[in-house]
């Protein structure tokens, strides 16, 4: 639900970085604020939302491992090998981004494709025919998973980090300021988690620092091969500050926000 919400939040400024990214001959001229225009007067409003429907199907299953694995990860890096501190935090997020990733790649590879297309200009009829279509044309599963390792590369540093610095800034801000930084917990009084615009701040710096960490190893799954190092490493950066963000920030409050509704604390 967390992943949902946040992705959903989002989702115009991921197409429009895919499109800038990728350099789609439609966009490639144009910068963030100009193709955010363009999109709906050549696509119509709906051109924002292009490819979130397979989006949505890889997210939940993507969160819900995600998070569920960070904290098995967490457990068994900090009771069985020791580590604690707040650097089983950095382990256990990289191991369990990881983890999602790979899990729901494929659909990350549909998502995209169909992210890519500009109306008029369709290779793909819908999230099926595109499984078919890169299933029988480019080599079986194998088609699915070009470009994992480059994903995984990038994603390890900023799962990590992501997790890392939430945590931290929760931690000690609870250990710190409790009464002007905490509340008491909806199903259970007896433990403090953060007030809403509290936890939306966390979350943002935090997506913030790992996006600034780990965006030039991201973008080389899209532009590596094609733009060079100093255009392509950086097309686009600007944008992924922008959406990292409110992303983040959507995603650990409402995380936060669902443990309480599940009482899981």
């Amino acid at each position: 639900v967390a992943g949902c919400c946040a992705k959903s939040t989002i989702a115009p400024l991921d197409r429009v970085k895919i499109l800038l990214q990728a350099h789609n001959q439609h966009y490639k001229h144009l910068g963030v604020i100009s193709t955010l225009c363009a999109v709906p007067k050549k696509e119509g409003f709906l051109g924002y939302y292009k490819g979130n429907g397979a989006m949505m199907i890889r997210i939940f299953p993507y969160g819900a491992i995600q998070f569920t694995a960070f904290g098995q990860y967490k457990k068994v890096i900090k009771n069985r090998l020791g580590i604690s501190s707040h650097i089983h935090r950095l382990m256990a997020g990289s191991l369990a981004g990881i983890t999602a990733v790979i899990c729901t790649y494929p659909l990350d590879m549909v998502r995209a494709r169909l992210a890519f297309q500009v109306k008029g200009d369709n290779k793909y009829r819908g999230i099926i025919h595109a499984f078919t279509t890169i299933y029988t044309k480019e080599g079986g599963m194998q088609g699915f998973y070009r470009g994992l390792m480059p994903t995984i590369v990038g994603m390890a540093p900023y799962a990590g980090f992501s997790f890392f610095t939430f945590g931290t800034l929760k931690s000690v801000g609870l250990a710190q300021a409790p009464t002007l930084l905490g509340r008491p917990c909806l199903d259970n009084p007896d433990v403090l988690v953060l007030k809403t615009h509290v936890n939306l701040l966390c979350g943002g710096i935090a997506g913030a620092i790992a996006q600034t960490i780990s965006t030039m190893i991201q973008t080389l799954k899209y532009v590596y091969g094609n733009h060079g190092i100093r255009r392509g490493l950086y097309r686009g950066l600007s944008l992924n500050y922008i959406r990292c963000i409110p992303s983040q920030a959507v995603a650990f409050t409402t995380y936060e926000f669902m443990r309480q509704f599940l009482h899981l604390n």
